[in-house]
């Protein structure tokens, strides 16, 4: 089910995978800078959270459904995010914000003005490729609310070794062999399906334990 909301920066669009049941959380996921939401993590945790119990809305960010190729500023970006997650706020069951890469900076950073439960971070992008001195940890770290990283082990963006200590209540998975799109390489002594898997299990799990 597809749906239109109207933020400051233009329309925004929720595609929205109905949890089996009752539903016992809602995860809100966006995209990052240079995809969509066809991305194969997100595509994998609406495929496979719903049937253990959490919805799951995959959130295109206004520059995206109008077309254009190049994000905006970060502060365009949590424009258009906000109206989106006080919408779904509004349906009752506890609220989980995320995203992938860029998305995943969205939602650390405007967790506690959405009134979010916690935060999914997928692929944080901790600093850009070759410049780990321009670091966003603070974003991350900021989020002020329980945050799970899923980070590639091979991600140019920051690879799990390269963060900080993190603060009570957040938590860290690494996926072996990844890379920042979570693609496993034919040398992996596991596929990608099996890769998606933790990931989506993963995520499970601590929705659920945090929910």
């Amino acid at each position: 089910m597809q749906t239109l909301v109207t933020t400051p920066v233009g329309e925004a669009r929720i595609t929205r995978y109905p949890a089996v049941g009752r539903p016992r959380a809602l995860l809100a996921l966006g995209h990052g800078a240079g995809g969509g939401v066809e991305a194969i993590d997100l595509q994998a945790l609406a495929a496979g959270l719903p049937a253990r119990g959490i919805e799951v809305a995959l959130v295109e960010q206004p520059w995206r459904v109008a077309g254009k190729k190049v994000a905006p500023a970060p502060k365009t970006l949590d424009a258009g995010w906000l109206p989106v997650m006080a919408e779904l706020a509004a349906d009752g069951p506890p609220l989980v914000v995320g995203g992938r890469s860029a998305g995943a900076r969205v939602a650390c950073r405007t967790a506690l003005a959405a009134g979010a439960a916690a935060v999914l971070a997928l692929a944080f992008p901790l600093h850009p490729p070759g410049k780990p001195e321009k670091s966003r940890a603070e974003e991350l770290l900021g989020s002020g609310r329980p945050t799970l990283v899923v980070q590639g082990e091979k991600d140019t963006f920051g690879a799990p070794e390269e963060f900080p200590d993190l603060p009570a209540g957040h938590r860290l998975v690494a996926v072996p062999y990844a890379g920042h799109g979570f693609a496993v390489p034919k040398r992996a002594p596991y596929g990608q399906d099996e890769a998606l898997g933790l990931i989506t299990s993963a995520v499970g799990d601590w929705i659920l334990e945090v929910g």
